[in-house]
């Protein structure tokens, strides 16, 4: 397989590493800074001064896109790149801008592109186990008794806001995947907001209201526990960020532990070749599932610099939910500049009649059909999207709903 590589960091670095060892050929790379901690990786191999480069579907088979160094320019090119229908691998978050994530999921429905995001966690099975365990929690069933909470603990050597919030984008893919999505999400930290990242805990509460909390923790070793706590007993998985370090899954009571390794570039490389994995019912993680992510993530400052709640309202984020919005909005305007225009008319006239002004008095009155013109415009507007046809699905993406959450405060 030939790839190509636009920006590097960790997680695309180790997936090039990979890809070499297993014969793949890295046929260029673009943007990708000279001081690099991951420039040695790169020696010798094809150069490309522009993006541009990639967009022929001849030289790569797939771009691989990182964020270290990101800028307008880079997110310039992938929105290029996705336009003329390239297969991607985007490190995860690329940009904390969920209008950014999902302007990139419209142009992928219209071009076809193939988007892979760089979550690849979701696939190893002890997070089937974990599923399973709470469904049956749920229903009151399983060895764990009735399900009472989920706590996660994220150990992060930097505990930067950069940081946490770029863990956060990950991690709440995770959970979206084994509680679903979340209707609600709090902060709670302490300090003030720019010394709060590192004991920030975030709350999120879905359909069956069940509590889940996500906390930082200062630890040095990275990586995520998760513990489902039951009347019961408890569950618990603990993932490494080290790629050469063992999962563990532990159960309670008894003490059980299993042990197991989990390659994650093996994972992305596997989802490149289209290849199936055992173990899992969990299908491989979508554009739009990373896009909610971020989305989540994005919410966080806004809760706790407000320090309350946010509901978050699923909807439909596509074209035509776009322009239903558009519609919605612009429908508002026009009923608040016709009872402008009625006033300033009205106004207009009586003073055009005392004074004897005819041509005042003629502008005041037209102003009836002016209105009565733009209403007629606005509902002509609302036969375009019968006239255009309904939207083709997405192509090229993996499996996962095509739905987003929009937050209310």
């Amino acid at each position: 397989m030939k790839l190509g590589l636009l920006g590097i960091d960790h997680q695309i670095a180790v997936i090039v590493a990979a890809a070499r060892r297993r014969g793949d050929d890295i046929t260029l790379v673009c943007d990708v800074a000279a001081d690099s901690p991951h420039a040695a990786l790169l020696d010798g191999l094809p150069r490309a001064d522009s993006w541009e480069a990639l967009v022929d579907p001849r030289s790569t088979d797939a771009v691989l896109v990182g964020g270290d160094g990101w800028n307008e320019l880079r997110a310039e090119g992938v929105r290029k790149l996705v336009q003329a229908g390239r297969t991607l691998v985007l490190s995860q978050p690329l940009e904390l801008s969920m209008l950014w994530a999902y302007e990139l999921d419209m142009i992928r429905k219209d071009s076809g592109a193939r988007l892979i995001p760089v979550l690849p966690d979701r696939l190893q099975p002890f997070l089937t186990r974990l599923k399973e365990a709470i469904e049956a929690g749920l229903a009151g069933a399983g060895a764990l008794g009735p399900l009472e909470t989920i706590e996660c603990q994220r150990r992060l050597r930097d505990r930067s806001r950069e940081s946490v919030l770029g863990q956060f984008a990950r991690d709440a893919d995770l959970l979206r995947v084994l509680v679903g999505d979340p209707r609600r999400l709090s902060t709670l930290a302490g300090g003030e907001t720019d010394a709060a990242w590192g004991t920030l805990a975030v709350g999120l509460t879905g359909a069956a209201n069940l509590p889940v909390r996500w906390r930082v923790a200062r630890g040095e070793s990275p990586g995520l526990s998760i513990s489902l706590v039951g009347g019961s007993g408890s569950l618990t998985v603990d993932i490494p960020d080290d790629d050469r370090a063992e999962w563990t899954l532990t159960s309670e009571p008894g003490g059980r532990i299993e042990r197991a390794t989990f390659d994650r570039a093996a994972t992305i490389l596997g989802l490149l070749d289209n290849a199936s994995f055992a173990g899992t019912t969990i299908t491989p993680a979508a554009w739009d599932d990373a896009a909610r992510a971020i989305e989540l993530a994005e919410s966080v400052p806004r809760s706790l610099a407000r320090g309350r709640a946010i509901d978050l309202h699923q909807e439909e984020f596509s074209e035509i939910g776009t322009f239903k919005g558009t519609m919605a909005s612009l429908g508002c305007a026009i009923v608040l500049g016709g009872l402008f225009v009625l006033l300033l008319a009205t106004l207009v006239g009586g003073i055009a009649n005392e004074a004897g002004w005819e041509f005042g008095e003629r502008i005041a009155s037209v102003w009836p059909v002016a209105v009565l013109v733009v209403l007629g415009a606005f509902l002509l507007l609302q036969l375009l999207p019968l006239l255009i046809g309904s939207e083709p699905p997405g192509r090229g993406g993996t499996a996962g709903p095509d739905r987003s959450g929009r937050p209310h405060e």
